[in-house]
């Protein structure tokens, strides 16, 4: 069987596509929800550049919305992001969840100075119209004794 040709220019060795690249300042974003806190770390543009969950650390069921299980995806998060040369970051957290403070914490721990801390959890302005109230009758055990007192009372005259 015959050898492909190599191309001129090319060596015969395929660059991986990720490419190392020097990121002095990006932006983590922290979504923590009540059942798992997932954080994003992308540069200054929005590409992502790494990312973990408490899912992905090996966190199952209930146990993904734990403060702990946050603190563990946050250091997986940032661990690779300082080996390409993070300094300086923005933190925007998002979400209701547990592993808000616990995810910061960690953030706080890795030696990434913060420039600042934003909450961007969406808060409606009084959005969606609610729906509509079920109509049901609620009879009262009172209301029941007190109607057949009246029917008695009305047969009695007659």
């Amino acid at each position: 069987m015959a050898k492909a040709i190599p191309k001129k220019g090319s060596r015969g060795r395929i660059s991986s596509r990720k490419s190392i690249r020097k990121i002095p300042k990006g932006v983590i974003h922290i979504q923590a929800s009540f059942n798992n806190t997932i954080v994003t770390v992308t540069d200054v543009r929005g590409r992502v550049v790494s990312w973990s969950s408490a899912g992905t650390c090996g966190f199952q069921g209930t146990r993904r919305g734990t403060p702990f299980a946050a603190q563990t995806a946050a250091a997986n998060a940032i661990r690779a992001v300082v080996d390409q040369g993070m300094q300086r970051a923005e933190v925007m957290i998002k979400g209701p969840g547990l592993g808000r403070d616990a995810a910061l914490r960690a953030i706080r721990r890795s030696g990434i100075l913060l420039t600042f801390v934003r909450d961007v959890t969406p808060m409606p302005h009084n959005g969606c119209r609610p729906p509509e109230k079920k109509t049901c009758v609620e009879i009262k055990i009172e209301d029941i004794s007190i109607a057949r007192e009246t029917r008695e009372q009305e047969k009695q005259e007659k």
